[in-house]
């Protein structure tokens, strides 16, 4: 009921700006762009699939070989289907991808680890990308003004996010998922499901954290590579913006871009951050001198390239045979 509301709440807060500035300005300015000018814009999401992809294919050590990189590439499109549409923060997609990989020949042990393994560095780089678009927010906008005291909202949060995400990794070094069943345990919550596969999360923990020992420069670059992908979504804001008319300039689409990014993370409670996202981008156009016009814009053209994501991602999940599926624990089964 609660995900209704804030659905509603959503959807009314993005009709509200589009109402506002004029739905007729609106739709000439997308018109303005053009179909070519679309379909480029787009290509810079493809370079972020295709390195995520890539960062993932990193943490799946020796079994990387398993599965095509083009079928990599799918797996991980169904998964963000599931990501991208649900209030899951973001992580409701990753049992699946974990269970496409079996389907696939990847143990579901060694395919679960490698999916946690690849969110974690994955949340590293991100923290990272979107702690360089607050110091470049600093650098363009001046230390004054409401726009820095923005900035400043962000940071902190932001430095709560890096905590979050050091002890996330720390806990999965101490073993993530018996340290979760101890805790329910010393709660006296006792859950049937995961007692009976006690020793199946041991070898779960145990393959984690053979990545971080003695993958270290897996690790790396698998972080490194995710870094690369989220800097292509600040490209995808540098074309836009260049699209529809300017100034385009490169460091304000970084932290433009590292921003939204920030501001969709924190809104993964309404469902496809549904007028949350449009108007944090709004208002940050607004903070680095764009128009109204041109915000709302910028804010309708990511939601189309989404759409066009969650297109490929459902045919993708087609085309593997994802529909229908029962997502298992992973049980240590050769």
């Amino acid at each position: 009921m609660l995900r209704l509301v804030l659905l509603l709440l959503g959807l009314l807060t993005l009709v509200g700006l589009l109402w506002y500035i004029g739905p007729a300005r609106i739709l000439d300015a997308v018109a303005g762009v053009g179909i070519a000018a679309l379909l480029i814009i787009l290509l810079p999401s493809v370079l972020m699939y295709v390195l995520e992809a890539f960062g993932w294919r990193l943490t799946l050590g020796r079994h990387a070989d398993a599965v095509s990189f083009g079928r990599l590439f799918a797996i991980r499109a169904a998964g963000e289907v599931v990501n991208m549409t649900t209030p899951t923060a973001y992580v409701g997609g990753e049992p699946l991808k974990a269970y496409l990989l079996k389907k696939h020949g990847v143990p579901m042990v060694e395919g679960f680890a490698s999916v946690v393994t690849a969110k974690t560095t994955m949340t590293i780089a991100q923290v990272g990308f979107i702690l360089l678009g607050i110091a470049l927010g600093f650098w363009i906008l001046g230390s004054s003004g409401s726009p820095a005291h923005a900035v400043v909202a962000a940071s902190v949060s932001v430095g709560l996010l890096l905590f979050g995400t050091v002890i996330f990794v720390v806990v999965q070094r101490r073993g993530l998922f018996t340290g979760l069943l101890g805790v329910l345990r010393q709660s006296r919550i006792r859950i049937h499901f995961l007692e009976v596969r006690e020793e199946r999360l041991r070898d779960l923990d145990r393959t984690i954290l053979d990545f971080y020992a003695r993958d270290q420069r897996a690790f790396l670059l698998a972080t490194g590579t995710f870094f690369l992908g989220w800097l292509a979504e600040a490209l995808e804001v540098y074309v836009i913006l260049y699209y529809l008319g300017g100034p385009a300039d490169l460091l304000s689409a970084i932290s433009i871009g590292a921003l939204s990014v920030f501001i969709k993370g924190g809104t993964f409670f309404i469902p496809g951050s549904l007028g949350a996202q449009d108007g944090g981008n709004l208002l940050l156009l607004l903070a680095f001198g764009y128009g109204e016009l041109t915000g709302i814009t910028f804010a309708l053209l990511r939601r189309v390239r989404e759409l066009v994501w969650i297109g490929i991602g459902l045919l993708c999940l087609a085309a593997i045979g994802g529909r229908g599926t029962e997502l298992p624990i992973p049980n240590g089964k050769k």
